[in-house]
């Protein structure tokens, strides 16, 4: 191959040769390069610091020392080659080796070595050799200053800037860009109106300054009067339009844009995305000719903030087929899906690309995967990757624990928690609040009440509302509503709405209407525009059948324009999430086999001893439409599909937006007894496993 590409003949000039080495080695093609070297017949100590610096530059320095010590003379470029390569390949102990042994030094040299250590973030280390140079030029100082302002030590880089016998345009807008990063425009200002020359980069970095200390309107004016603009430029005003939320503005610059690179068309889908324009976003994203990792990290992100699970997982998927290795922030926001969704099966083929990348073995994305794992009913495999690790973090240890509260299975959450105890992690806020919902989801009111006592004495934690609300929920799931009432009435902080939402949802529970109204009342005036309180209280009322009571609220509600939320419930199949709406919508393709599976459950059910409550339907109506209504909600429709469709064996996992009612709850009990399934449904507030006609809430 080699004979193909250079003939077989001994250079005549040293030059050419030179150059020919030097322009093989910045292609990559160090063999070559050496063969040119080789083949020399006259070998200049030019041609040797030459085949030297292609090693250097092709992250080879043993091959380059090799040669440094094979070369029959050296001269102060050679020494200097031999610094910067070793500084280039981040060797900087070798370079100061090399540095102390010069039989002469220049400034060059000297540079060279400060470099290298501002490089590392050695920054007192270049200090020291800096005051120390017998002389100084313009490089070395500026050199200099770009490390202080690295290291955050503006004030001093000030100081330095002000001693600079020559400050140059690198100089200068180096000295811009970390004042401006504190937020020091008038000094900065004062730089850029003094400097003799400007090129593109100093006007950017002021413009840049200005639009990133919220002077937007400044940044337009120095914008609109420089005399060239680059890409870079476009985009910093671009950014503080979006940073400032001046979307508009922004769009207008971006439609201007000579030209849009990517770093501008990612600001425009970040922009577009925050400020709900979910669709405008993704027509940049669209059209874009090219796309690099951040373009479809911050699509991605965009769908999972704003609450588009479902286009998230298909642009992931998208993202796959066009083989573009996923970035870590698309992972991590594909994770927080999985999870939203409870789409196991995507979740599971994200973790596999993990594994495969090396990322499962960092903490943080370790804590995402147990969250996923756990909103995804698969506690086995949560509980297996925080094994894995043996230097646990508490977000670790606060996953874990809230994901055993959540299913319900308060032992195993007492345990762990006992455990990270035992492993010298203190507990925190957050893992009191884990363990009392533990507590509170299994009715263990005596270890609940000591474990609350002991926060302040024995851990150093001071209760906050969410510790009390806890509280209030443990006891009002127990039925001491009045115990309830008593520490709400003692609180040292005034409760919140989830304090009072807790006993409200007690007393739904343990029907009081009494305390019921109190509670109610109380959410109406912390939270008026929630329509919350108004269910639950209209619940309260029609399971009394109260019902005109329940026109009344129902009139309120309609006066201040509240609506209750729809209920939604949503199955996984085959990596395609199935969505139900109750109230007898038929969006659903195979509606018609759903209800024909129902039909033939209600049978069974009713073999079994099935009977429906019609005190979960609100409206006064005949017992016939009761059934009916009952029948229709949505994680009822969500469970037959999964009976329908998931093999045997495996169990089926429903997902809803609100929290289940306690007919379905009955219902679903009932269906995972008579078919012998395992269920697993979770609503807004826990997990439920349903199996054998049990459920791990103990109802």
């Amino acid at each position: 191959m080699l004979s193909r590409l250079i003939p077989y003949r001994t250079y005549s000039s040293t030059f050419a040769a030179v150059s020919q080495i030097s322009h093989f080695s910045r292609l990559g093609q160090i063999r070559i390069a050496r063969k040119i070297f080789d083949d020399l017949q006259d070998k200049t100590v030019t041609s040797w610091n030459a085949i030297m610096a292609g090693y250097f530059q092709n992250k080879r320095p043993r091959e380059a020392r090799k040669l440094f010590d094979k070369m029959p003379e050296t001269n102060t470029i050679s020494w200097n080659g031999l610094v910067s390569g070793y500084v280039q390949n981040g060797m900087i102990s070798e370079a100061r080796k090399v540095f102390d042994k010069m039989p002469e030094r220049n400034v060059v040299s000297w540079t060279a070595m400060i470099r290298g250590y501002v490089q590392e973030g050695l920054i007192e280390e270049a200090e020291l050799l800096f005051w120390r140079m017998p002389e100084r030029n313009v490089v070395s100082w500026t050199v200099m200053l770009g490390g202080l302002i690295e290291d955050g030590r503006v004030d001093e880089a000030r100081q330095l800037f002000d001693m600079m016998p020559v400050k140059d345009v690198v100089a200068s807008t180096n000295m811009i860009d970390g004042l401006c990063s504190e937020g020091r425009l008038i000094e900065a200002r004062e730089i850029f109106d003094e400097m003799p020359q400007r090129n593109v980069v100093a006007w950017t970095s002021m413009i840049s300054g200005y639009a990133m200390n919220s002077k937007v309107d400044v940044a337009r004016k120095l914008f609109e009067v420089m005399p060239d603009k680059n890409e870079v430029t476009w985009t910093a005003m671009l950014t503080g339009y979006t940073r400032s939320g001046r979307i508009n503005e922004a769009a207008e610059l971006f439609k201007e844009m000579p030209v849009k690179p990517v770093a501008a068309c990612n600001e425009m889908i970040m922009g577009f995305g925050l400020d709900g324009e979910v669709g405008k976003a993704r027509l940049v994203f669209d059209q874009m000719r090219e796309k690099d990792d951040g373009t479809w990290s911050t699509m991605i992100k965009i769908y999972e903030r704003k609450g588009f699970e479902l286009e998230a997982l298909a642009l992931f998927s998208l993202m796959q087929r066009e083989g573009v290795r996923p970035s870590f922030p698309s992972v991590i926001s594909v994770l927080s899906v999985c999870g939203s969704l409870a789409s196991l099966d995507h979740g599971r083929q994200v973790h596999s690309q993990l594994v495969r990348s090396q990322f499962d073995i960092d903490i943080y994305v370790s804590s995402v995967l147990i969250t996923m794992y756990i909103k995804c009913g698969d506690l086995v495999t949560a509980k297996r990757v925080f094994d894995r690790f043996s230097s646990k973090d508490i977000v670790m240890w606060n996953s874990i624990i809230a994901g055993y509260a959540q299913h319900g299975f308060g032992e195993k959450a007492l345990e762990v928690f006992h455990d990270m105890f035992s492993s010298s992690i203190a507990p925190d806020e957050i893992t009191f609040i884990g363990v009392l919902s533990a507590c509170s989801y299994t009715g263990k009111v005596k270890e609940g009440l000591e474990i609350f006592e002991s926060m302040k004495s024995k851990y150093q934690v001071d209760p906050k509302t969410e510790h009390y609300a806890c509280m209030v929920d443990l006891l009002g799931r127990a039925g001491k509503l009045n115990e309830a009432m008593n520490l709400i009435e003692n609180m040292p902080v005034e409760a919140d709405a989830i304090v009072w939402g807790a006993l409200l949802g007690a007393c739904r529970t343990h029907k009081n209407l009494d305390l019921a109204e109190i509670a109610a009342k109380k959410l109406l005036q912390l939270e008026p525009n929630n329509a919350g309180p108004y269910i639950l209280l209209s619940n309260l009322y029609s399971s009394q059948s109260r019902w005109k009571d329940v026109v009344e609220l129902r009139k309120t509600m309609r006066a201040k324009n509240l609506r209750k939320s729809p209920g939604c419930s949503w199955i996984e199949v085959d990596k395609k999430v199935h969505i139900f709406s109750g109230g007898g919508s038929t969006s659903h393709p195979e509606h018609e086999m759903i209800l024909k599976k129902l039909g033939k459950l209600g049978a069974l059910l009713r073999e079994a001893g099935y009977c429906p409550d019609g005190s979960f339907v609100m409206h006064d109506v005949d017992e016939e439409e009761k059934v009916h209504s009952l029948r229709d909600h949505s994680e009822k429709l969500a469970v037959a599909y999964g009976l329908l469709k998931v093999p045997e064996g495996m169990p089926i996992r429903v997902m809803k937006n609100l929290r289940v009612c306690g007919d379905s709850h009955s219902t679903i009990k009932l269906i995972a007894q008579v078919t012998g399934r395992e269920i697993i449904l979770r609503d807004t507030n826990r997990f439920h496993h349903f199996k054998d006609g049990l459920c791990s809430c103990s109802d």
